[in-house]
């Protein structure tokens, strides 16, 4: 008899202790899904959920507006300027095309000086712009880009993107760092540079009055009015863009302004 109690009691044992086990698996589980999510989302999305907006359909389209551009880098691969010199947006030409050409200090578009010159060749108004990196100083690459872009009169002014900021350094050590590249570039071709972002991240990390005196490029996707109260320039407005020359999306910008506008908004016309 105490034998038999002594098996219901283990066997009781060890089903609770298999059941505790599957209890703590399938919760272990669970927590690592989420972690997963989370992680995913704060180092992929978060930083350019402006980006991932291309996943809900076609692009939209602003209305009201007629000077239309794109930006390229080597991501659109080889483009057949033949054909696309005779693209059209919404029924407006394409004017002015900006490409990247550098990235922190030691990094070049492998597809910059050919598209660059191709744009110039083809009658296109042409930019173009530095891709911030937060593992260089902004002397670094204010002087990298200087030295490899050679930007010429009746080309857009230099532009800078910038779109995440270091977890551990403070929005006014930040600022200080993107007006050290804003200052040294506009000391050499004497024009303010344009600050590329998105619209949350202007509002979050370069706020401070100083940064309005520069003209703005705004990213901000399928919505049919821009949510940036300040005054811009330009407005990324879709990554979905298609245009026959270019194989897959292209970005796809508009000036806020008239051609004439445009043309004076370039170096040397001012």
């Amino acid at each position: 008899m105490n034998n038999s109690r002594k098996r219901k009691t283990t066997k009781r044992k060890s089903t609770a202790v298999r059941n505790k086990f599957h209890k703590a698996w399938w919760i272990g589980g669970i927590l690592i899904v989420v972690a997963y999510v989370w992680a995913f989302y704060y180092f992929f999305v978060s930083p350019f959920g402006f980006r991932w907006r291309a996943l809900y359909g076609d692009a939209n389209y602003p209305e009201g507006y007629d000077i239309r551009g794109i930006d390229i880098s080597h991501y659109q691969g080889d483009i057949d300027w033949d054909l696309l010199q005779n693209a059209m947006i919404e029924k407006s030409p394409l004017r002015f095309i900006v490409m990247k050409a550098t990235e922190g200090s030691s990094r070049i578009d492998p597809s910059f000086a050919y598209n660059f010159e191709q744009a110039r060749e083809y009658g296109y108004i042409r930019g173009a712009y530095h891709f911030w990196s937060n593992k260089s100083s902004a002397r670094s690459q204010a002087y990298f880009f200087l030295n490899n872009v050679p930007l010429e009169d009746g080309d857009l002014p230099p532009v800078l993107d910038v779109e995440h900021k270091p977890a551990d350094k403070s929005v006014e050590d930040f600022q200080r760092e993107i007006l050290t590249w804003l200052h040294i570039v506009e000391d050499r071709y004497h024009v303010k540079p344009i600050i590329y972002t998105y619209y949350k991240f202007k509002m979050q990390n370069l706020n401070a009055p100083v940064f309005d005196d520069y003209p703005y490029w705004i990213a901000h996707y399928y919505v049919k009015k821009i949510e940036y109260k300040g005054e811009w320039k330009f407005w990324q407005h879709t990554d979905a863009g298609r245009l026959p020359g270019i194989k897959g999306y292209v970005d796809f910008n508009i000036y806020n302004g008239s051609f004439y506008d445009l043309k004076k908004f370039t170096i040397g016309n001012d």
